[in-house]
């Protein structure tokens, strides 16, 4: 029920960014009706991608060349949509300024091209950067510990479609070479029917560090049968923390690591996260590290909590998303000091959702080294 709904809002919401393109971009360029009329299949085209791409991220396995092509559009749309925002801006200013009418033809003419050539420029640059994985280092201080750690944070990894085996290989290859003393999946791992996902899931048994890896769900989880994937994930030897905690490291000189479920878990009434049986029994006197999916969960963090992990927000993947985000979202990417007490960080993602796009939020893993403070 869940993906019907939003397959449904999903593809309303193509419909109307198509339309806009058509009537504010499409039919105001000085171009050949012919042109023009290739523009409008090339409209048609991509929202039947879109159609395509949804129908078979839930229901269809299907070759990764055609996958590939069926997730581009509804990147390129999006930008498109953007670039026409921009276009109809500009064209609005430049027809209040009075002038030669042989300039404004020239002006006008320049912006139609231009803002096709943006479009254009736009995609494939978000085509280049989600193929680069970057790794982010990032040192934080924490009172009260008494040596330093070093986390890996991968986060919103979405495997399914175009996150495949050989993509967790490479991830799995990276993160080794950081050589962690544990490594956290801070949600979003699976974004698929479990059956196509087992694969992939499998490298990740050849993550290597001191004390394990941990893992806590993500939204996206909620969306492919939860109960299966929190098997497949713990038969990995892959330490699942469901409203709870463990201790890492030697006898009062780590930190307490919790984890607590989605907060779509109030939606769906089921997986709640519970911070107050998360942190039952954790070690006192010593730094406790929690993980959360969503960064707004840090709301419900009143106490006992020294630094939270986060994902979620994939540092919005394609820039002007990224302040549609902050409108759901207190923290979009980065370590951020929230209280005198509780900082966050939060990991853009080490996948994508969608199309193989990003756009001025790179992918990344994410290398902490967590330092006592001075």
């Amino acid at each position: 029920m869940h993906t019907f709904l939003f397959s449904l809002i999903f593809s309303t919401v193509f419909v109307l960014l198509n339309f806009y393109i058509y009537k504010r971009l499409i039919l105001k360029l000085d171009l050949k009706q012919h042109t023009k009329r290739l523009l409008n299949i090339f409209l048609v085209v991509n929202f039947f991608g879109v159609i395509g791409y949804l129908i078979a991220r839930y229901y269809i396995g299907l070759p990764n060349w055609l996958y590939f092509l069926l997730s581009l559009p509804i990147g390129v749309l999006f930008l498109l949509f953007c670039t026409t925002i921009i276009y109809d801006i500009s064209r609005v200013i430049l027809s209040k300024f009075p002038m030669p009418l042989g300039r404004r033809k020239f002006l006008k003419k320049s912006l139609d091209v231009s803002s096709l050539v943006l479009a254009g420029s736009l995609s494939a640059r978000a085509l280049y950067e989600a193929k680069c994985v970057e790794i982010e280092n990032v040192t934080i201080q924490i009172k009260n510990l008494q040596q330093p750690y070093t986390i890996v944070q991968l986060s919103d990894i979405h495997i399914g479609g175009l996150i495949d085996v050989e993509f967790i290989k490479d991830i799995v290859r990276k993160v080794n070479l950081l050589s962690p003393d544990l490594v956290v999946i801070t949600g979003d791992l699976v974004d698929t029917n479990i059956a196509y996902a087992k694969d992939a899931l499998e490298e990740l048994k050849n993550l290597q560090s001191n004390y394990g890896t941990y893992f806590i769900l993500g939204n996206h989880e909620y969306f492919h049968e939860i109960e299966k994937i929190i098997t497949s994930v713990k038969s990995l030897g892959i330490r699942v923390l469901e409203n709870e905690n463990v201790y890492i490291g030697e006898d009062k000189k780590g930190f307490n690591l919790a984890g607590v479920y989605d907060v779509f878990g109030y939606r769906t009434k089921t997986y709640i996260p519970d911070l107050e049986k998360a942190l039952l029994n954790k070690v006192e006197n010593t730094p406790t590290v929690l993980l959360a999916h969503q960064p707004r969960y840090i709301y419900e963090v009143l106490n006992g909590v020294d630094l939270m992990l986060s994902g979620h927000t994939h540092g919005g993947q394609l820039y002007p998303f990224r302040f549609l985000v902050s409108i759901l979202q207190p923290y979009i990417d980065g370590l951020h000091q929230h209280n005198e007490r509780l900082q966050i960080y939060v990991n853009k993602g080490t996948g994508f959702w969608g199309p193989p796009m990003r756009l001025g939020a790179s992918s990344e893993i994410t290398k902490i080294q967590l330092k006592p403070e001075k």
